[in-house]
């Protein structure tokens, strides 16, 4: 009896998809309170934005540097929920560690607005928060990791 228990539950957790938390204009502030004492940047992009593609893997490995000085990496994909296998496909082939949200908004332009006033939605879109949880800088558009990753050094 014990062994068909183990194995359903084997069973179970190799089925198991792995899933985004969704995020709206409500949850995206709470998500950022709880970052406090962390230097943030949250990096929208989606599955078919190639500068997004290009960028995802140097920004992980960032990550992975910065971490133990306080920084924290967080994705937000922006693509449709139907395509939520496809965007945790990339992050798994990125080594995108962390937490990762999807956009689940009832109204895009007040979840953009909430954000940022300027920003509009188009990805690559990173905000960076300092360790108070204000946000201190948006790079909105194709950015160079170099100045993303200056940006985030001077808050570190």
């Amino acid at each position: 009896m014990t062994r068909i228990a183990l194995t359903a539950v084997f069973a179970a957790s190799l089925f198991a998809q792995p899933k985004l938390t969704p995020i709206d204009q409500t949850a995206f502030p709470e998500m950022i309170a709880a970052h406090r004492g962390k230097v943030v940047l949250v990096d929208f992009w989606a599955t078919w934005c190639k500068p997004c593609r290009a960028q995802t893997p140097a920004l992980a490995t960032l990550a992975e540097k910065l971490r133990p000085r306080g920084f924290e990496l967080i994705t937000v994909s922006t693509d449709e929920r139907s395509n939520e296998a496809a965007a945790l496909k990339v992050l798994a082939e990125d080594h995108v560690s962390g937490t990762t949200y999807i956009k689940k908004a009832a109204d895009d332009d007040k979840f953009y607005d909430s954000i940022d006033k300027d920003w509009g939605g188009a990805v690559p879109a990173m905000f960076l928060y300092d360790r108070r949880g204000r946000k201190v800088k948006s790079f909105i558009g194709e950015t160079p990791l170099k100045d993303i990753q200056a940006a985030i050094e001077k808050l570190l």
